[in-house]
């Protein structure tokens, strides 16, 4: 699952690290890592809290390709 979280984390006024985010989520930096290059699929709750932070719909954050 390819998804939006490397670009909205460093731009739109954010600038967070990969540590800083995860902490945010309460994930590891290693959790995060994967999830952004796409290695794993988060879960729900994970999925819901990252579009909650950036207020946006999940589906504008994760997708197939």
């Amino acid at each position: 699952m390819r998804n939006r979280i490397k670009y909205l984390r460093r731009s739109e006024g954010y600038d967070l690290t990969q540590e800083q985010f995860a902490k945010i989520l309460g994930i590891s930096r290693v959790h995060l890592g994967y999830i952004e290059r796409g290695e794993v699929i988060p879960s729900g709750m994970i999925m819901l809290k990252i579009a909650d932070f950036f207020d946006r719909d999940p589906r504008d954050i994760f997708f197939y390709s």
